[in-house]
């Protein structure tokens, strides 16, 4: 049974097993749509041709400048330090955006005249500009532009066309610029360089100037104020009778050892409170533990700590032997609670020592903290002259060091007003290019190469998931869940010969006519037995024998969803291959809405409707081909007939087809579509198996699905589908097995016509 919920098979399977599956389906998917993706590339190189004929020759001129370190550290060595800074990443950048800005911009627009120059003030060049142009210079009034205008339209197109730069992590940058005139882009790189330069010459200049005007007035203020701090320190020292011996007075000489002592005594003092907080709590347990460093070296203490253990292994021995309440295990225990006790009265007299200790030491801190107060008292009354003496001091020297620095700095701006440098210089001048820059014709060809690959890549993948339709046998497989028996190639009629004059001739001739009067497609096997259609109608003969052996396979049907999808030319064909053969065969025709088998072979015959209703016996109904020898039983009249599925299902015509199936060796019937109709639906009762007919690139996916899922019985007898109307030429680029090269290679070898 057809699962309906089975997914379509996609073009493309996002769940490749391995890199070589995925490699291998985007093959198949570029060899589809081959067409299609060689046209796109040869859209898109063609525009990127007309591009570069038609597109406007741009030249790049270069001219690079270095700031150099070494003589800006030289300067800095020698100057103030004013206004300069050291060289780093972030100063180069800054000097690129300087190099980008306005001032320098409009000071090579003003030097070279560019707001008289076309290419900064015109419409532009090429065809754009020539198109803007024209419809500038009929929409535009016809008042000149004013100079501002036209400097800011210089400086728009100026800034379009250079390129600033750093390159790489050095203090080099490369100032570019496009023109349609090489001489003129070479004259407009040096020209910006040229610009920078005078632009950091005449701001140093100013910087200088601007900074000797305010340091001459600093001066004489800092001379002023250093003098009468001076005069103040002298002032002070003779008031006080201050003499310096070093620096020092005994004041401090004092408070610096009591300081000193205090801070020994405050020790000591924590010492002797932590040894005491220790052997407190040492005797706050009930068997102490002896771990301070005096009873550690007490000879009792570790005699009575020796016995404590041997008898409390003794202790422990006897009462796992005689039990906890023996005698002598009780006396034991009485033991080691009396050296417990002894223990603790010696940790005791260590405890009383630390306590002394401890006194000693507070009393000692508090003696030293006494006598430094004292100390610090007379040093407050004595240090107040020293205090004044040094702030005075201080200040005399701060007075004394900021004029020294502003008078050396005041030196070295005066020289530098005299003598400005740069630390900018130009290390290779812009010359005259001698290749255009823009635009690149290979990077051009590549842009629009890579672009239509990917854009026919795109397409091709978008033709491929939207094409819902049966176009390979694994297609068929993998949807419908069974095998395709033939792919039928596209077939045409040939033409009618003239009427010959001989007999034998004419006889031939006669029998072209009577095809030509019906429909030559039924005798395409008969017409040529050697061709790529016949081949495939035998492959679908081999499917029925080879499912013959494991079951009676005498009635076969042939359907499909649609009307003219070839169903009636396969049956036909299919009939007369094995009639032709030499089989006993039967073609039915059961379409009995719209009998095109009966009217392409036997239109005027009465047929299965008349033996139905018995007016007409089976032998007199069936119409036999002398060249073939294929029996045919039309459908005979059945012009607005209703209910033409209850008469395929009825008894009478399930009699009549176990009749055919003792006469025949094969009866071939040609049932109506699934789609339009339910009569197919009707005839699983007298049918053996099903051949299913699509037509290829054409038939829906989900519309052959649907029609199989809703006839269960069909599809549960169906021996296999049967793609029709295949272009040999289009398939060969979906199976290549399919396609013309095999085919016409072994009918050239071996002279079959097809």
């Amino acid at each position: 049974m057809l699962d309906v919920n089975k997914q379509s098979i996609a073009p493309i399977d996002s769940d490749f097993s391995s890199p070589a599956e995925a490699l291998t389906t985007y093959i198949n998917i570029v060899r589809r749509q081959f067409p299609t993706i060689l046209l796109i590339i040869a859209c898109t190189t063609a525009l990127g041709l007309i591009y570069l004929f038609t597109a406007t020759p741009k030249f790049t001129a270069t001219a690079r400048m270095v700031i150099d370190t070494h003589k800006f550290q030289l300067f800095q060595q020698q100057g103030s330090g004013l206004g300069d800074i050291a060289i780093d990443p972030a100063m180069t950048e800054t000097q690129v955006e300087i190099l980008k800005s306005e001032n320098i911009s409009l000071a090579v627009i003003k030097d070279l005249h560019l707001t008289d120059d076309p290419e900064f003030v015109g419409p532009g060049s090429g065809l754009i500009g020539a198109v803007f142009g024209l419809v500038s210079s009929i929409f535009s009034s016809d008042e000149r532009a004013s100079d501002f205008e036209l400097t800011r339209k210089a400086l728009e197109k100026f800034e379009k066309l250079e390129d600033i730069k750093r390159v790489g992590l050095t203090y080099v940058m490369d100032i570019n610029f496009i023109s349609v005139d090489a001489e003129k882009s070479a004259r407009i790189a040096n020209g910006i360089a040229d610009a920078y330069i005078t632009d950091q010459l005449e701001a140093k200049y100013q910087s200088t100037r601007r900074a000797s005007v305010w340091l001459q007035d600093r001066i004489k203020e800092l001379r002023t104020q250093a003098t009468g701090a001076q005069r103040a320190v002298v002032a002070f020292r003779e008031k006080n009778n201050i003499v310096d011996t070093g620096g020092r007075l005994m004041t401090e000489q004092q408070l610096a050892e009591s300081n000193s002592q205090m801070i020994i005594a405050r020790g000591d003092s924590a010492a002797a409170k932590a040894r005491l907080d220790r052997i407190n709590d040492i005797m706050k347990q009930d068997i102490p533990d002896a771990s301070v460093t005096d009873a550690l070296q007490n000879q009792t203490i570790v005699k009575l700590r020796g016995q404590y253990v041997d008898i409390a292994a003794k202790e422990a021995d006897w009462a796992s032997k005689y039990g906890k309440n023996h005698l002598a295990v009780v006396n034991l225990r009485n033991q080691m609670a009396e050296i417990v006790r002894n223990i603790k009265d010696e940790l005791s007299h260590i405890q009383q020592a630390y306590k002394s200790d401890y006194d000693i030491a507070l009393t000692r801190e508090q003696s030293i903290k006494n006598s430094l107060a004292n100390v610090v008292s007379e040093s407050q009354l004595t240090n107040q002259a020293q205090v004044q003496l040094r702030e005075l001091d201080s200040n005399a020297q701060t007075y004394q060091a900021m004029y020294d620095n502003f008078l050396q700095a005041y030196m070295q701006a005066t020289q530098q007003q005299s003598f400005p440098i740069t630390e900018s210089r130009v290390i290779s001048s812009a010359s005259r290019p001698l290749r255009k820059s823009h635009p690149k014709t290979l990077i051009v060809l590549g842009i629009t190469l890579a672009g239509g690959m990917m854009l026919s890549f795109g397409a091709a993948m978008f033709r491929e998931m939207s094409d819902k339709v049966f176009r390979t046998s694994g297609q068929v497989k993998d949807v419908l869940g069974v095998d395709c028996l033939a792919v039928l190639p596209i077939v045409k009629s040939p033409a009618i010969k003239v009427a010959p004059v001989d007999d034998r001739a004419r006889a031939e001739f006669a029998r072209q006519r009577i095809i030509a009067r019906t429909d030559k497609l039924f005798w395409c096997v008969v017409d040529s037995p050697f061709s790529r259609f016949t081949e495939a109608v035998r492959s679908i003969k081999v499917a029925t024998d080879v499912n013959g052996m494991l079951k009676e396979n005498k009635v076969i049907a042939v359907t499909s969803s649609l009307p003219n999808e070839g169903k009636t030319t396969v049956a036909a064909n299919f009939a007369q291959l094995i009639a032709h053969a030499g089989g006993r065969v039967l073609l039915v025709d059961l379409d009995l809405r719209n009998p095109s088998l009966s009217r392409g072979l036997s239109p005027d015959s009465k047929g299965l409707i008349d033996v139905i209703a018995g007016k007409l016996a089976l032998e007199d109904a069936i119409w036999i081909d002398r060249s073939t020898n294929l029996s045919l039983l039309p459908s005979g009249a059945t012009s607005k007939m209703l209910h033409t599925n209850e008469i395929l299902s009825s008894s009478i015509m399930k009699k009549l087809f176990e009749t055919l199936r003792a006469k025949y060796d094969y009866v071939i019937v040609d049932l109506p579509p699934l789609a339009p109709v339910v009569d197919a639906r009707s005839t699983t009762n007298i049918i053996d198996s099903y051949v299913f007919v699509i037509e290829w690139g054409k038939t829906k996916l989900d519309l052959v699905e649907h029609n199989l899922s809703v006839a269960a019985g069909i599809y549960d007898r169906l021996l296999g589908v049967v793609l029709n109307k295949a272009d040999s030429n289009i398939m060969g680029r979906y199976e290549g097995y399919h396609g013309n090269y095999y085919y016409n290679k072994y009918y050239a070898r071996y002279g079959y016509a097809e």
